[in-house]
């Protein structure tokens, strides 16, 4: 595997001791929207910030992940200077090499993998998955049907790093292979989080024009 090199990453003056880093998934093509959704603004303000002005108060650094230079200096240009980036480290695509990327790049113990286009996310519910996940390898929301949310979850830095290289390995692209992977996975049931977040908005995605303008509307209703 080639070793990271990246010129948006100053790890020299940042902090060795970070409880909780954000990585925030930013390298897929949009192609079912059509554009770069991150640029794309909701209620006059980017996409990616809404995500991103969601954790900026608990987390302890944030990095974006991209598949491309290109596509981070366009990012670079809308968010705030404290917001690192960091290139994929392989060709391959998958949202698993984006994840392996953010943790081979985090500082922090523990790390929240977020996707670039969740508007909604709770910071009372990230907040709460950080402290769930203390003492544990990742803590992953998991609805009725034992259907997860391997995209927004917590992950204990280190361990998550080495599951993904070994999935990475193997050929396996998807994030649940990381979690197969690990020892002292905590499940949190969606009904628990529906308590902090009562229309279980924090997983609500923007994918398709018709999900931009649900979210404009949700967005409207929110500040009624």
């Amino acid at each position: 595997m080639q070793t990271l090199k990246n010129n948006y990453v100053e790890l020299a003056v940042r902090d060795a001791h970070m409880d909780r880093s954000a990585i925030i998934l930013g390298g897929g093509s949009s192609s079912r929207f059509g554009e770069d959704k991150g640029i794309l603004e909701l209620n006059n303000k980017p996409l990616l910030n809404h995500t991103l002005d969601a954790i900026k108060d608990i987390v302890d650094e944030m990095i974006i992940i991209t598949s491309s230079k290109e596509r981070a200096d366009a990012y670079a240009k809308i968010v705030s200077s404290n917001v690192h980036f960091a290139i994929d480290i392989e060709d391959c695509k998958g949202p698993l090499v984006g994840a392996l990327t953010g943790f081979e790049t985090a500082q922090g113990e523990y790390s929240l993998l977020l996707p670039f286009d969740a508007p909604f996310v709770s910071r009372e519910v990230v907040s709460f998955l950080f402290e769930l996940c203390i003492g544990k390898s990742a803590v992953i929301p998991r609805w009725p049907d034992n259907k997860i949310e391997p995209l927004q979850a917590v992950y204990h830095t280190k361990q998550a790093l080495e599951a993904a290289r070994e999935a990475l390995a193997n050929g396996q692209l998807d994030v649940r292979a990381i979690i197969n992977r690990l020892r002292g996975v905590r499940y949190v049931s969606t009904l628990v989080i529906e308590q902090l977040d009562p229309e279980l908005r924090t997983f609500f995605n923007i994918n398709t024009p018709l999900d931009l303008k649900k979210a404009t509307n949700l967005a409207k209703s929110r500040r009624r």
